[in-house]
């Protein structure tokens, strides 16, 4: 499932889930797109790790235009995610996802467990046992949850390796809500987390991935802007950007103002 490496990107910083290496740390989703051509030169113009793909609301109908649909998907040959979207109780998930490990013949699925029709807010009281319950039946699960520290540390406790929190409700745009929280989670949670929803600029891509968040999954902010492609290009940019800084190591914030170059015939005790 190992996507091809883009020139741009360093392969001994791949982005590792379920033991297997993937060449960028953007995931992609495929809907709300003007078209499939556009949809087609966004994955193109920025390399994503893996497409997103929901099988509820794409059907499996064998019209001309869902078939059109999976042909474009297998032209892309880009690593597909299915996921639950549009499930409200954990017997919907596990059948949406058995039925998606058919379709897409694979063992991978982004777990939504919709708790809240308005906000879109993942059901938590129910996502670790459902999650558990997949785990089980062999598939290898990303499950989309809150920024909730001990919700996400069950998730990991029931054998999640990766965890996908949110970073505002879906679809919003609004970036990070809750600072305080997500470092607090990046500091606690030892697996991969990528940041999965609310994202709305490329610079909200950028402060969490130099936060240490691992990667990130778009849909909305880049089929819904101007330009689709530019944008998506744009996100994939502030993605490794994002990842360099935070490997790079930031200086530390200053209470005072610091002279970038002394001046000469200052006082070596002033220069310290």
């Amino acid at each position: 499932m190992t996507a091809p490496l883009p020139n741009n990107l360093n392969s001994a910083d791949a982005l590792v889930l379920y033991g297997e290496s993937f060449s960028s740390r953007l995931l992609l989703g495929t809907s709300r797109y003007p078209s499939p051509q556009v949809l087609e030169d966004a994955v193109r113009a920025s390399h994503p790790a893996m497409i997103t793909v929901s099988l509820r609301r794409q059907g499996t109908s064998t019209t001309d235009a869902h078939s059109g649909f999976w042909d474009l998907l297998k032209k892309m040959a880009v690593p597909v995610l299915p996921n639950t979207a549009g499930c409200h109780s954990p017997q919907e998930v596990i059948a949406t996802a058995q039925m998606a490990r058919e379709v897409f013949e694979t063992d991978w699925i982004k777990l939504e467990l919709i708790g809240d029709d308005y906000t879109l807010q993942p059901d938590t009281l129910r996502l670790v046992e459902t999650a558990q319950t997949l785990i089980k039946d062999g598939f290898k699960v990303l499950p989309y949850c809150t920024e909730d520290l001990i919700v996400c540390q069950r998730l990991v406790d029931a054998g999640c390796q990766a965890i996908m929190p949110w970073a505002a409700p879906i679809g919003t745009g609004q970036g990070p809500l809750n600072p305080y929280a997500m470092k607090l989670l990046r500091d606690r949670i030892q697996v991969p987390l990528i940041v999965d929803a609310g994202l709305g600029l490329p610079s909200h891509a950028c402060t969490v991935m130099e936060w240490g968040f691992d990667a990130v999954l778009l849909n909305t902010a880049v089929a819904l802007s101007n330009d689709p492609i530019a944008m998506a290009e744009a996100f994939s940019t502030a993605v490794s950007a994002g990842r360099t800084a935070y490997l790079s190591g930031a200086m530390k914030p200053q209470e005072s103002a610091q002279a970038s170059t002394p001046l000469v015939g200052t006082p070596f005790w002033h220069q310290a």
